[in-house]
């Protein structure tokens, strides 16, 4: 089994990254519930993006995920979708606006390869949710890696200075395991660099 503590590529600074659309929609519960649990960057996107974090939802559903923006705890870029919903396999969900700091990653985690240890992560990152329960028998399906692949492949198009791709458990040993042992890291890797 993989440990997710040690999940983490950078990206080449060297390449040009096509810019491309992504699959996404907005999803307006989400999208209105974030004004609550996001703040400003304190810099533009353009120049403050510099880690993607991706996380696992350790539920089974997007409205899951949403009820937890809802409540103001926390918020996160995007959702993929799990094999379950209908919208698995069509897009993801948009769920803060990207010029925002989505609060998905605790202000004092830091990790010396990231940033030169910088805490408050938020301010410099962007947030994927991918819908999985985190149990050991719920596996990613090829849809939610190449899904998770592509928005990393379509931020590093838009935003310049983004160099690291990273698990939330890496950021948070202690108290974290998403995207979990299940999380096919090594061809997550592969798709995004391909």
């Amino acid at each position: 089994m993989a440990d997710p503590t040690t999940f983490q590529f950078n990206l080449p600074r060297d390449r040009d990254w096509p810019r491309a659309p992504l699959s996404e929609r907005t999803h307006d519960i989400a999208w209105a519930a974030s004004g609550g649990c996001a703040s400003l960057r304190g810099a533009p996107p353009a120049e403050a993006v510099r880690v993607m974090v991706i996380h696992a939802t350790a539920g089974s559903s997007t409205a899951g995920a949403v009820s937890v923006m809802k409540q103001g705890r926390a918020s996160f870029h995007w959702i993929v979708p799990c094999k379950d919903e209908k919208e698995h396999g069509a897009y993801v969900w948009a769920t803060c606006a990207e010029r925002l700091a989505a609060w998905h990653v605790r202000r004092s985690c830091a990790h010396p390869d990231i940033c030169a240890g910088a805490t408050n992560l938020n301010r410099l990152s962007l947030g994927i949710e991918i819908v999985n329960r985190q149990d050991g028998s719920d596996f990613f399906s090829p849809w939610q890696i190449e899904a998770t692949a592509e928005i990393v492949r379509y931020a590093a198009g838009k935003y310049p200075n983004l160099a690291h791709v990273v698990s939330h458990a890496r950021l948070d040993p202690d108290r974290r395991t998403d995207p979990g042992h299940n999380f096919p890291w090594t061809e997550f890797k592969a798709m995004v660099l391909d």
